[in-house]
């Protein structure tokens, strides 16, 4: 199969690699990827600011960019939703509305995509580190999906998965809660990043970029150890770039 990558703007603009990661994942077990290029943002922010108006033509244009493809991979939970589950009722008054119910059927988060789909739990990662799991609210809550990340972690080699009291609480990002209701924001996401703390978690992963950018800036002000990485980035590292890393570290202490 084919697959067309939808890479969400957080990851267009401030992770790239983490849509690196994708494809590289899905190259390794077999699938060709299709990133059209006409591709933009779709339409999130807009939406749940109330701006439907604003939204409605992203939501256009992402269906017809992206109406051919037989399967569209997306590494965030939250984008995910907003095709397949807001955006019938975004373009119910426009003809595009049917065809935006049948397109977002074949629209599926990164790791939804890979048990769900490909039938893979193991994408032949390694990873020998200490990993806690945050539960994305959008991933949690509107696509149902706790279970699917946490098989693919147990399957990558030398990975040890810690589960993190308040695992299901959201870190307070939002999108726009976290610019209109900061203090609020901040004090959520300093729970979670305590959380990952006591677990004594190396690494904090999840399916949200978004998620995973506030709680670091959290983390990094707090000069915490806890460090975080996006699942893709996880199942993308095998033994041979974990043995790059640690043949590269020996040369700096031998320099």
């Amino acid at each position: 199969m084919k697959v067309a990558l939808f890479i969400p703007c957080f990851v267009d603009q401030l992770m790239p690699q983490v849509g690196v990661d994708t494809a590289s994942v899905l190259r390794r077990i077999g699938y060709e990827i299709n990133f059209p290029g006409e591709q933009t943002c779709c339409g999130q922010p807009a939406f749940n600011a109330g701006y439907w108006n604003d939204a409605r033509p992203l939501a256009e244009r992402f269906v017809r960019v992206f109406r051919s493809a037989e399967a569209v991979v997306c590494p965030s939970g939250s984008c995910t939703t907003m095709v397949r589950n807001f955006y019938p009722e975004l373009l119910a008054a426009t003809a595009l509305r049917d065809e935006a119910r049948q397109l977002g059927k074949r629209v599926f988060e990164f790791s939804e995509f890979l048990v769900k789909v490909a039938q893979r739990k193991d994408v032949g990662a390694s990873f020998p580190y200490r990993v806690a799991y945050h539960d994305a609210c959008h991933a949690l809550r509107e696509l149902r999906l706790k279970q699917e990340p946490r098989q693919l972690l147990r399957n990558v080699r030398g990975l040890e998965l810690v589960e993190m009291q308040y695992c299901e609480d959201c870190c307070g990002f939002g999108g726009t809660f976290a610019a209109k209701f900061n203090m609020i924001s901040a004090a959520m996401g300093e729970e979670k990043a305590a959380s990952a703390v006591a677990a004594r978690a190396e690494y904090l992963t999840s399916t949200d970029p978004s998620c995973l950018m506030h709680i670091a800036g959290i983390l990094q002000r707090q000069n915490s150890p806890v460090r975080t990485l996006h699942l893709a980035s996880i199942l993308a590292r095998t033994e041979a770039a974990n043995e790059l890393d640690s043949r590269t570290a020996a040369s700096g202490m031998a320099r």
